[in-house]
């Protein structure tokens, strides 16, 4: 890029050369002149010798100009303004500093990388002011691709109380790109200490944050977020939920259950339509022994979404009772929406649990005509199985159901990576707080393990919060 930019000034000035050239050819050529006459002598111009006169005369003009504030300022030096001349020069100086500056500023907006360190050098030159020029030359280095050079300017706007955020912000966003996560998490921390109100500051420390498991420190930056009015009210509760949630986790991983249970009913009080959250505290008040709030906050949380990681937990409340008894009770549970999917399936596991297949084929006859899945499926097998259907009938549910859309699941909104569980944070992306209950786009389907075809009958796979359960049990 510099051997281009040199080639191409080295041809505007041999293009310029000639063209004046060429003009004054033409100008000798042409016929005329002018005659002047000062105090009786005459002078005879031709037309080229009057072009020069007249550049001369601008030129005499302007350093009659520049000369005449020269003698101003020497006026006002000799009347005691020590500082006159000086200042005279620093103006024009000045001039030039701040016109390199601004062509360094349209270059770099230009994308001219080079020619921005350039006049970048050129300003520092005459203004003497670091903490104009090395931001400029610091961009400049990172659109050439000098890390190395753009991270030593950085480094130099440390040394300045007006310019140390930029530069701590400068080298974090180097050290992202460079992959070193632990330095750059330093950084934000720097930066978010210098700048709180900084949004973008704020969000890389979030992410970075939740990335590193800090959900301690991710709540003070969110709260942080809200406070500073650049995160809305709703969003703040929802992700606070999220974070508490996964502070809860890991303190039940580091085997203090009673503080997990109580992080758990926080964050599902935060949110009471986080899946998660709701499981997890309605575990933690099975521990305490009480149930009445266990099924509560089950029954809004599957209002609002039903999932069968809630049925799960709701039959952890009374988990000896008969299948009479448990169809009984979950009537509190499957009335809150009837009509949803979710719900025609738990429905159809408490009937075959209760050995009565035809009203479970009842249940679920029109979604497997309608919107078949595996589970609805497999379901159906289950029912073939009890009414004591042949062999054959049987594998030919199982066979519909191993091909069959693997309905509602995990996904990120944000990359569409589909995930066995829930978790905080995308395992691909690394998103936070992106994961949906929804069915996956077409195409893409994630084959169901036997164990979560029916996960009210045969039990859940082993989730992290199981343990709240067991502590119940002791």
């Amino acid at each position: 890029m510099h051997m281009i930019w040199s080639l191409i000034k080295i041809t505007a000035f041999i293009l310029t050369v000639t063209a004046l050239t060429y003009g004054a050819t033409l100008l000798y050529d042409v016929d005329g002149g002018a005659t002047i006459a000062v105090a009786g002598i005459e002078f005879t111009l031709t037309t080229l010798e009057m072009v020069f006169v007249l550049v001369g005369l601008v030129a005499l003009v302007w350093l009659g100009l520049r000369m005449l504030a020269f003698l101003l300022a020497s006026y006002h030096f000799l009347n005691g303004d020590e500082t006159a001349i000086s200042r005279y020069f620093d103006r024009n100086r000045e001039r030039k500093g701040y016109e390199a500056l601004s062509e360094g500023m349209m270059a770099l907006a230009s994308g001219e990388g080079h020619l921005a360190m350039t006049k970048a050098a050129r300003a520092e030159k005459y203004l003497h002011q670091p903490q104009l020029t090395n931001l400029l030359t610091a961009q400049a280095a990172e659109m050439t691709g000098d890390r190395r050079k753009a991270e030593e300017t950085y480094k130099k706007l440390l040394a300045d109380d007006r310019t140390r955020f930029v530069g701590v912000r400068g080298i974090m966003k180097q050290k992202l790109a460079e992959g070193d996560t632990e330095l750059a998490l330093k950084l934000a921390q720097k930066a978010f200490a210098l700048k709180p109100k900084h949004a973008e500051t704020q969000d890389v420390l979030l992410q970075l944050q939740a990335d590193k498991a800090d959900w301690k420190g991710a709540r003070q930056t969110l709260g942080a977020k809200l406070k500073s009015g650049t995160l809305p009210r709703d969003v703040h509760q929802r992700r606070d939920a999220v974070l508490a949630l996964s502070e809860a986790r890991d303190i039940l991983d580091e085997g203090n259950p009673i503080e997990a249970r109580e992080a758990a009913i926080e964050a599902n009080r935060l949110s009471p339509d986080l899946i998660p959250a709701a499981v997890m505290a309605a575990r933690g008040y099975i521990a305490q022994g009480n149930a009445r709030y266990a099924s509560r906050v089950l029954v809004k949380t599957w209002t609002a979404q039903p999932h069968p990681d809630i049925a799960t937990a709701f039959a952890e409340i009374v988990p000896d009772e008969t299948a009479a008894a448990r169809l009984k009770r979950f009537g509190t549970l499957t009335k809150a929406a009837p009509d949803h999917p979710e719900t025609k399936m738990l429905m159809a596991e408490l009937h075959i649990a209760a050995e009565d297949f035809p009203a479970a084929r009842r249940d679920i006859a029109d979604l497997v005509d309608t919107d078949p899945t595996a589970r609805s499926l497999a379901l159906m097998a289950a029912i073939e199985r009890g009414a004591g259907a042949e062999d054959a009938v049987v594998r030919g549910w199982l066979t519909r159901a191993l091909t069959a859309a693997r309905g509602p699941q995990w996904i990120c909104d944000k990359c569409q990576h589909i995930h066995p569980h829930w978790v905080p944070v995308c395992g691909n992306c690394a998103a936070f707080d992106t994961l949906s209950w929804k069915r996956p786009p077409p195409g893409e389907m994630a084959m169901p393990a036997s164990t979560e075809m029916l996960p009210l009958i045969v039990g859940s796979p082993p989730l992290q919060d199981d343990s709240l359960a067991d502590d119940a049990a002791k």
